[in-house]
């Protein structure tokens, strides 16, 4: 390279081949020569190029700004378009020399990055001559003292840009983002050669990639009611659409066990997207996407009417098949309703729906009011707030039809409700629509959970008992017909009619099953009932205090026997905020170890023995598996095991089942006599 005087190359290259390398090491070493140069030399560079390369010596020519390409050709190596290159000024060579000439030289790139030649174009300045024409001028001539007159060719000197088209060589390394590692809309951001994160859309933020980590692993069928009045504005409806796309997207799959519906409502309810009318998500999105606005009036109330009424009829139901699936109704509003709400709630959670409330803070009342219960109610509190709610959407949907945790577990349960006066007609109707919602958390069948009520005043009502019924809509039903007696309140009499007349073997009590009473009451008439409280926790009966009202709460420990079972609640509109703190104490019960023998599965006092896994009555007088039937006269009392199963034992669910298939025995008998 040059210093400020001619451009020497032949000369330098000479030196090169007298003198050798500078502080060069042994032959063994390849010899690299990088000749850079913006001008043309003065010399002949052509003799020394060539005894250069006959050397050995790798040389790579770099032309700046506008060189001679004809003498760097002949300067570099074979082949050309590897190691004769351009640069636009030396800080551009200097910058490209590592990423264009590290492959050839060393042949050694960053891991995963490649050499890769691309089109570009050569350019050299040039000095030409140019004809400007021809002008009148004067010559000597021959003749002493003349001269000539004559037309003379005018030569001006231009530059000229000379291009010439040839290939360039950079060095690509993978962008880490190629891959597209972010789903869901989720923005890729590069961190170097090989790292990255993802800057997530709202309502994606708990994955790295933004993947969806939500599943609706429960089976339930779920219709979404979306306001699309006047109230809620075009954007707000847009909003809703955005909602329902991107949490559907997350929760729905191929192999998804529910179906999933979508009606919108003002003055008037349509369904566009009836249930299980799409089987794959792309058409679903594609109906969504078609929604349109219409921007009536906001009647909640007679939309929740008419969805109760029609929302859940287009599911196929076959003649052998019982359609038992929870029907779910999601519904989302931010605007307050121009008709009246409760009682169109009332009524939809009378055909057993199960309501779902979503909207802004200020909806957070009238929400409530329509899902009865505020921990089915969902508010956020702007709008980039309510794509953070979908796995909260998602844990309320799967609350009602997945069972998991406490509804997986057996467990026999008991309400015993005060319907004295002092509670009043009107708080009774709270007590009664706390057991109705309260039941919808647990699977009622024979296996499972089985669920008595007993309401009571100066004495207790069974109203069913634990073997009535076997289903969550009979279960229901039936609490909705139970009577107000508004006599006096004694909840000693109520304790001792569950211990003696529910929680037994005769009216469906299961050996093997944890049992738990819930005692709904003003705190009226409790000064008998710690006695008949203690006497059912140690026949293994757990006692669950939920009092109304101001009462000493000496009396109520007693009764709950320690605080933990005892909930005190100020009045009874506030009763449904304590509900999951109330089932999730239950279901703390039924994952309890459970004694065989207590409360005594023997009938007519019958002695409980217990064994390894298993246990036996010993019966006087009596005889059967729970002493159940008199023994004949002359024959003496027997005491019968438990017919074993492998092993030697019986299970707790084999003692379900062989308790239920005595009872049908017992009942064949008692109608004989």
């Amino acid at each position: 390279m040059g210093r400020g005087g001619s451009t020497e190359i032949g000369r330098a290259l000479k030196y090169i081949l007298h003198k050798g390398f500078p502080g060069g090491r042994n032959a063994s070493v390849p010899e690299v020569l990088i000749i850079i140069s913006d001008g043309k030399s003065q010399g002949s560079t052509a003799m020394p190029a060539m005894q250069v390369k006959e050397r050995h010596i790798t040389v790579f020519a770099v032309g700046i700004k506008f060189p001679r390409w004809e003498e760097l050709h002949v300067l570099a190596s074979e082949p050309p378009e590897r190691h004769l290159l351009f640069a636009g000024d030396a800080d551009d060579a200097a910058n490209g020399l590592y990423s264009t000439l590290s492959d050839p030289v060393c042949t050694a790139t960053a891991p995963g990055c490649k050499v890769e030649s691309h089109p570009c174009e050569r350019r050299t300045l040039e000095t030409v001559k140019e004809l400007a024409g021809s002008y009148v001028c004067w010559r000597g001539s021959k003749q002493p003292n003349a001269v000539q007159a004559s037309l003379c060719p005018f030569i001006r000197w231009k530059r000229v840009m000379i291009k010439h088209p040839s290939r360039c060589f950079r060095t690509v390394c993978p962008d880490p983002c190629d891959s597209q590692p972010c789903q869901n809309g989720g923005t890729c951001v590069p961190e170097g050669l090989d790292r990255y994160h993802c800057l997530c859309l709202l309502g994606y933020g708990g994955d790295i990639h933004c993947a969806a980590k939500l599943s609706l692993e429960c089976s339930v069928d779920l219709l979404f009611l979306v306001d699309s009045s006047a109230g809620v504005t075009l954007e707000g409806f847009l909003r809703f659409k955005a909602f329902l796309k991107r949490f559907l997207q997350a929760v729905v799959g191929q192999d998804s066990p529910m179906s999933v519906g979508v009606a919108q409502y003002d003055d008037d309810v349509k369904i566009p997207i009836e249930l299980s009318q799409h089987k794959d998500t792309f058409s679903l999105m594609k109906s969504i996407d078609a929604l349109n606005f219409s921007g009536g009036r906001t009647l909640t109330g007679r939309a929740l009417q008419y969805i109760a009424q029609h929302g859940f009829r287009s599911i196929p139901v076959f003649a052998d098949v019982q359609d038992d699936l929870p029907h779910v109704v999601v519904l989302l509003t931010d605007s307050k309703s121009q008709d009246s709400v409760a009682e169109a709630a009332k009524y939809a959670k009378d055909q057993n729906l199960f309501l779902i409330g979503i909207g802004s803070s200020f909806m957070r009342a009238e929400l409530t009011t329509v899902t009865g219960n505020p921990q089915q109610t969902i508010v956020y509190s702007d709008p980039q707030d309510l794509f953070n709610r979908m796995p909260e959407l998602q844990r309320k949907i799967c609350s009602v039809g997945n069972p998991e945790g406490c509804q997986a577990q057996s467990l026999d349960l008991a309400f015993a409700v005060d319907a004295s006066s002092g509670v009043g007609p009107e708080n009774f109707l709270h007590l009664r629509r706390f057991v109705r919602s309260s039941c919808l958390h647990f699977v009622i069948n024979r296996d499972v959970t089985q669920i008595a009520l007993v309401i009571y005043g100066s004495t207790a009502h069974t109203v069913f008992a634990l073997d009535t019924h076997t289903s969550t809509s009979a279960v229901l039903q039936a609490i909705d017909q139970v009577p107000f007696l508004g006599d006096s309140a004694s909840a000693g009499s109520a304790l001792l009619h569950v211990y003696s007349d529910v929680m037994t073997v005769q009216k469906g009590a299961r050996p093997g099953v944890n049992k738990v009473v819930v005692l709904l009451t003003n705190g009226g008439g409790m000064q008998d009932a710690a006695a008949q409280a203690q006497q059912l926790r140690h026949n293994g009966i757990l006692v669950f205090v939920v009092v109304i009202g101001d009462t000493e709460r000496d009396t109520l420990l007693r009764v709950a026997g320690s605080p933990t079972y005892l909930v005190h609640i100020s009045s009874y509109e506030d009763l449904q905020y304590y509900q999951g703190l109330i089932i999730e104490r239950i279901c703390e019960e039924a994952r309890s170890p459970v004694n065989l023998c207590k409360p005594n599965p023997c009938m007519n006092q019958g002695v409980c023995i217990l064994g390894p896994g298993s246990y036996r009555c010993e019966c006087h007088g009596w005889e059967g598996p729970h002493c159940e039937t008199r023994a004949l006269r002359g024959d003496s009392p027997r005491s019968p095991a438990l017919p074993p199963r492998s092993h030697g034992q019986w299970s707790p669910r084999g003692l379900q089942h062989f308790s239920r298939a005595l009872q049908h025995s017992k009942r064949q008998m008692d109608q004989r006599h």
